[in-house]
């Protein structure tokens, strides 16, 4: 991978600069996309925006920038640079320059000659990437640590550019696309920070995110993520019919992945989500959908016994192992269901003995 320095003027930035809205943005006279149209929307809020362009005219030194130098440019062509970083920066400035608002109440136009050309003739520090993909992703993560961070799947949108995210943003991260009009009940996260996308590609290819996106990067489209994410919506609705707000956050594709074949029957899967909903011992409701697929007790980590209770039940059985007979310190004993849970029994006073480390886990779930 090589990096190279340069030195932009915003002048030169803000050259034939664009905004396509869901199209993207470009500038520096069209060789330079500053929002492709997999990047998020422009989150700055007006502190920040105003930030900038006080820097601008102060003359102050300002955050330098990242380009990568985009590797899908025929041979002989003029080179094209994406932004990796300092997309909100260069909107900023874009937008004073272009007359989208007014700092400190002047607009761009209102400034004297002078002050304008103060602005213009500003040098910005801009350092330019090229190399292997793997490469512009480990460096982007190293040098993204300060200003409006990205997201670990922006970063990867960056690297990974090409039509295949292009396609996949206009699934998953645009304003009132398909996947959040489906799916918003079921998954948590910010749809303009691409949380959509990073959560259908973590279903679809076991967490494996960077993966999968290095694999179909230059593919058409990202039609088979999208028909995928709808199956899996479509399967839960199916499987649990009641909706209850728990059931956003759950991971669906997981549960879609492991157990799609499988026959349920869904108004006895109902009786007992109801029932466990009711349980004050599962304390993570969320984790009830896996539990009455598979059964596992960890998806809902019942309620613990509370050190009173832990040292009542210790005094009472002074300390012997009602398993082995043998005498423990207390902190070399756990406590444990006397009726294990997933039998009726409850965490209470009542309920609790202290075993010995050795044989609670040897007791397991029996």
């Amino acid at each position: 991978m090589t990096i190279e320095h340069t030195k932009v003027t915003v002048r030169e930035l803000t050259e034939d600069y664009e905004d396509n809205a869901e199209a993207g943005v470009v500038g520096y006279a069209g060789k330079l996309d500053i929002r492709p149209p997999y990047q998020r929307e422009f989150v700055y809020k007006d502190k920040q925006r105003d930030a900038v362009i006080d820097t601008l005219i102060k003359g102050y030194p300002l955050n330098v920038m990242y380009w990568a130098v985009r590797d899908d440019v025929p041979d002989g062509d003029e080179r094209v640079y994406e932004v990796m970083d300092g997309q909100q920066r260069t909107i900023s400035i874009c937008q004073y320059v272009d007359g989208d608002f007014a700092f400190e109440g002047r607009y761009f136009h209102n400034l004297q000659p002078d002050e304008k050309d103060q602005i213009l003739d500003y040098e910005l520090t801009v350092y330019l990437c090229s190399g292997p993909a793997s490469e512009k992703l480990a460096w982007f993560e190293t040098i993204n640590i300060a200003g409006e961070e990205l997201t670990q799947q922006e970063l990867r949108n960056a690297v990974f550019a090409g039509p295949w995210v292009s396609s996949a943003k206009g699934y998953f991260s645009k304003s009132g696309c398909p996947a959040y009009g489906l799916g918003s009940k079921y998954v948590t996260g910010e749809l303009n920070r691409q949380a959509y996308l990073e959560t259908a590609i973590k279903w679809i290819n076991d967490g494996d995110v960077k993966g999968y996106m290095a694999t179909h990067q230059h593919d058409a489209n990202a039609l088979d993520l999208w028909l995928y994410f709808q199956n899996v919506i479509t399967w839960a609705e199916a499987t649990f019919p009641v909706y209850r707000a728990p059931m956003k956050g759950v991971p669906w594709g997981e549960l879609y992945n492991a157990h799609k074949g499988a026959t349920w029957d869904a108004a006895t899967l109902e009786v007992e989500v109801a029932r466990l909903m009711q349980d004050e011992d599962v304390t993570r409701k969320k984790g009830i959908y896996s539990y009455v697929l598979d059964g596992q007790e960890k998806h809902l980590s019942i309620r613990a016994f509370t050190p009173n209770q832990k040292r009542e039940a210790y005094e009472r059985q002074k300390g012997i192992c009602p398993f082995c007979k043998e005498h423990f310190e207390f902190t070399e004993m756990h406590a444990d269901h006397i009726k294990p849970w997933h039998k009726g029994g409850k965490t209470e006073a009542a309920n609790c003995q202290m075993l010995c480390i050795t044989d609670n886990l040897s007791k397991g779930g029996n």
